[in-house]
């Protein structure tokens, strides 16, 4: 029996740099971050590790960000049809990601 083989993204979240001047704080947004991990779910993706960080916008602001190792068989296929990644402000693959 084979072991099974997995392949990984890594991704980085983090909430637009306008919603982070209007806040003042730029933390990231509970509910917006658990639909964004939900999605890649339905995908057959699973988290493996979450690093939290903090990074300079503008010179004095500064906005939390997450980086997310996510994981799925390498053979898995998406329980359901979903749309690719909405890739937008604040929600970008690191180089290198699929």
């Amino acid at each position: 029996m084979e072991a099974p083989v997995f392949e990984y993204q890594c991704l980085v979240y983090q909430e637009s740099t306008l919603s982070a001047f209007l806040a003042g704080g730029g933390k990231v947004d509970p509910e917006r971050f658990s639909a964004f991990l939900n999605q890649h779910a339905r995908r057959g993706w699973r988290v493996v590790t979450i690093e939290r960080e903090n990074r300079r916008t503008f010179l004095f602001f500064q906005r939390e960000a997450f980086v997310v190792v996510m994981e799925r068989l390498a053979d898995a296929k998406p329980a359901v049809a979903a749309p690719p990644p909405a890739i937008g402000p604040g929600r970008r693959p690191v180089s290198g990601a699929s």
